[in-house]
């Protein structure tokens, strides 16, 4: 009995997710009605309010999920290259490229600091920092990267790569400015290389 309320559960939240992820990408935070949400996810309110607490929380899940998505992707678009340092790179500028996205563009870039407050404040940004200290401490260690203070480091390039994401979201013409924001990412982080010959 107590297996199927909880399959119940984590099914209703699901699809609430779900249903809240495809309005919010569609029509915006502020647009974006709880009947709606619930309506599309057959369900009441009740399961809103009883999962997520209210619309808020229940977008912050969704923000969570495509940051955690966003996130995945860029590591594994680093775990191709073949250095460390080529690695830290590649993520941080498939970070910055997926702001070019719609669904990323909408919900994490305009409405989430909009709603939620600072992105840096955020759990799942936290968990990216940490996977960015990490490579740094390690390419520190290897001698690639100067012996600067590693999580000072790992918090610049990290907020680099937000604001850059950021700035892209917000531009009138984001295609235009992404070449602009990821060559400029690269020049920054080069700086801090041991050799950047």
């Amino acid at each position: 009995m107590a297996t199927r309320r909880i399959e119940t559960m984590e099914k209703n939240r699901a699809a609430l997710i779900a249903a809240a992820r495809k309005a919010f990408a569609e029509k915006g935070y502020a647009a974006a009605s709880m009947d709606d949400l619930t309506a599309a996810a057959g369900l009441t309110r009740g399961a809103l309010y009883h999962n997520f607490g209210d619309k808020r929380g229940l977008f912050a899940a969704v923000v969570s999920q495509i940051d955690t998505e966003m996130a995945t992707r860029a590591k594994d678009i680093g775990a191709r290259e073949a250095t460390g340092w080529n690695a830290l790179l590649a993520e941080a500028e498939a970070y910055i490229e997926m702001a070019l996205n719609p669904e990323v563009r909408r919900i994490v870039l305009l409405d989430g600091p909009a709603v939620l407050g600072d992105p840096s404040q955020w759990p799942s940004q936290d968990t990216c920092l940490q996977v960015t200290l990490t490579a740094v401490e390690q390419l520190i260690a290897e001698g690639v990267m100067k012996p600067v203070d590693p999580e000072a480091a790992a918090r610049l390039l990290s907020g680099a790569a937000l604001n850059a994401a950021l700035w892209i979201a917000a531009s009138e013409d984001p295609p235009a400015v992404l070449p602009r924001a990821v060559d400029t990412f690269r020049h920054l982080a080069t700086g801090l290389l041991a050799d950047p010959t």
